[in-house]
């Protein structure tokens, strides 16, 4: 179904259907062409199906128009016989018939109706206005659907993971690949390398049969014949595509030295017109990612390792990165281009000695802490991480910046990261690297898993202003990363968290004695208001009214209006009544979704229950371990 939408005004719809199967991993195989503005490859996604991720408390099931079904018709078109070009990838000359179809016999566990139920799934995603019907009915085919834009899809295939040599070392069902796909995404959190290696492996397996698929604008619809339910779908499948130089999810432009870049902005349409995926934030997922391009390019990335680059023939280097903590596709950001890494001038042993890196191979994983979030290598339950102020970071920009990084950005990070951890305890990322983005950047920065944007605006004048932006970025690597909100409506919960924590960060940075604390505070509270002010006058009514749970999409401009005006209530850790006041009433104009988890905020206990109950998604624990100070 094609969906006619102004991004300018219109929120974005969520379309895969995360009820019924949801993606564990991704493994992106890519190319960057500065030359056509086009980032091409293949993209492997591994599935997990049945009831084992769905909520069990909905008190009621919503349903749809069956007009919905007939909208989401799935277009049957001939299979894709685009020839192969990357020599890692085999597809296989069998048809749809000649390959064994996994998981026959099972039942399907999703919702008897099928339909695409994410509030049952999360209990705070509702599904969209916009959703399709794609569960079984009847005799019809499972249909997956992803959320997808602007992209050009070439070729959907199955692929044959139990086709890799040694996959019958760790599986019960050598021949199945459905069971092997399940098996090797529930291997535990201590085999994560052993788990990596065999996601890397079978991406490179032959193909077993081509998968009919439709695009529209805002979704890939892909389905097998013969497989009716989601148990029975491939839960391993290989999308080769390429972006569009005017895809919304990527910026190409050029450096301030006049070097050619691009890099991924997300919001406002999230990394769906990078790769095909899953949006919603409950479909949390990890991924491993190998990027090729020219030898004067750098590659950064979100991901865990501090990759270096790989010769692989004259004037090409590939890069490699991967993510072991599941997180929303959403937070996927990569950047190349001609960067130029700032070092300091003297790097004292002590100085190593406190950044040394504890890889989740070596990290001590006693228990030190209750985590209620799925199995991974989480450094909240590293008892080495604990003690580690400082996590090794580096920094990145065009040539013609290095001086002023070197002279402005270098210095605040390591007294910006300590305050952090004074304040909350284990960093939840193991390092951090920093880019100066191109001055087409529309913000003063934006926060991914490793991996920070600055603005190069934030480099003038003084370090005030450097300072509390890098604090704010660091913040959300708990509030909005670990941490996130189950809904795309509510994120000011992140960013009202993050905006107050750069005032406490940036304070205890500078080593402000408690009075000139609070009066810098102040002050800056005093200039959220006016700006607040100055929001609520010049936007439109309807634009300050948060979007009702029923009708919840992706991200859009009304949910970053009331991001941020709620951001100037946030002052203190317990001042939660003059944060819901604002979505209460803003103005005498805003309102929010009626719902009994909005609280008066007059109990400290009940309010923090509150906020635990909307942030769901990594760490919980971090509500438990320590609160920041006021």
């Amino acid at each position: 179904m094609d969906i006619k939408l102004d991004p300018s005004r219109d929120d974005l719809p969520l379309m895969a259907n995360t009820s019924h199967i949801l993606v564990k991993h991704y493994v992106l195989d890519l190319d960057v062409d500065f030359e056509s503005q086009i980032i091409e490859g293949t993209i492997v996604l591994f599935f997990e199906s049945g009831n084992k991720f769905k909520k069990q408390s909905s008190s009621t099931e919503e349903t749809y128009p069956s007009e919905s079904n007939e909208a989401c018709k799935f277009r049957t078109a001939e299979p894709c016989h685009i020839p192969v070009t990357n020599t890692r990838t085999v597809s296989s000359k069998m048809g749809y018939n000649d390959f064994v179809i996994c998981g026959k016999g099972e039942k399907d566990t999703s919702g008897k109706d099928g339909n695409h139920d994410n509030q049952e799934q999360a209990s705070g995603i509702s599904s969209s206005k916009y959703c399709c019907d794609t569960g079984n009915h009847g005799s019809e085919d499972f249909l997956l659907v992803l959320d997808c834009c602007d992209l050009s899809v070439l070729k959907v295939e199955e692929v044959d993971v139990a086709a890799v040599p040694g996959i019958e070392k760790f599986t019960r069902s050598p021949k199945l690949r459905n069971q092997i796909v399940r098996e090797l995404v529930a291997l535990p959190a201590d085999r994560w390398r052993e788990q990596l290696d065999y996601y890397a492996r079978c991406s490179q397996a032959p193909g077993c049969g081509e998968l009919l698929f439709d695009i529209d604008t805002w979704s890939l619809q892909i389905r097998k014949t013969g497989a009716q339910t989601a148990t029975d779908f491939p839960h391993a499948i290989r999308i080769r595509y390429t972006t569009k130089p005017q895809g919304r999810s990527v910026t190409w432009t050029s450096d301030q030295s006049g070097r050619p870049c691009v890099y991924t902005m997300g919001s406002p349409i999230n990394n769906r017109a990078l790769f095909p995926c899953q949006e919603p934030p409950v479909a949390m997922s990890t991924w491993q990612a190998t990027v090729r391009a020219a030898a004067s390019f750098v590659v950064l990335m979100s991901g865990e390792n501090s990759a270096k680059p790989t010769q692989l023939r004259e004037g090409c280097s590939s890069w490699h990165y991967y993510v072991t903590m599941p997180m929303p596709a959403s937070t996927f950001t990569i950047a190349v281009g001609s960067w130029t890494e700032t070092k300091p001038e003297i790097c004292s042993s002590n100085d190593l000695a406190t950044e040394r890196s504890f890889s989740p191979f070596e990290a001590d994983f006693r228990y030190v802490g209750v985590c209620g979030h799925m199995e991974y290598p989480c450094r909240f339950q590293n008892a080495s991480a604990t003690t580690q102020e400082i996590i090794p970071h580096r920094v990145f920009a065009p040539v013609c910046l290095k001086g002023a990084c070197q002279e402005t950005l270098l210095p605040l990070i390591p007294p910006c990261l300590s305050a952090a951890h004074s304040v909350l305890g284990t960093h939840p990322f193991s390092r951090l690297d920093v880019l100066i983005v191109p001055a087409n950047f529309p913000s003063l920065g934006m926060a991914s898993p490793h991996l920070v944007f600055l603005s190069q605006s934030t480099l003038t004048g003084m370090s005030q202003l450097c300072g509390t932006r890098l604090c704010h970025e660091i913040a959300h690597a708990w509030f909005g990363l670990a941490i996130g909100a189950r809904d795309w409506t509510e994120e000011w919960l992140s960013e009202g968290f993050a905006t107050h924590l750069e005032d406490v960060f940036w304070a205890k940075a500078q080593q402000l004695a408690p009075d000139e604390t609070q009066e810098q505070q102040e002050l800056r509270a005093c200039l959220r208001w006016r700006r607040l002010q100055d929001e609520v006058r010049n936007s439109p009514e309807d634009m300050q009214v948060l979007s009702c749970l029923s009708e919840t999409l992706s991200l859009g401009p009304r949910s970053t209006v009331i991001a941020m005006a709620t951001e100037a209530f946030i002052l203190s850790p317990l001042d939660w009544s003059q944060a819901f006041g604002i979505c209460r009433q803003t103005g005498g104009k805003a309102a929010v979704r009626e719902s009994p988890l909005i609280l008066d905020g007059s109990s400290e206990g009940q309010s923090t229950a509150w906020v635990e109950a909307c942030l769901d998604r990594s760490c919980c624990c971090l509500f438990l371990h320590k609160h920041p100070s006021p």
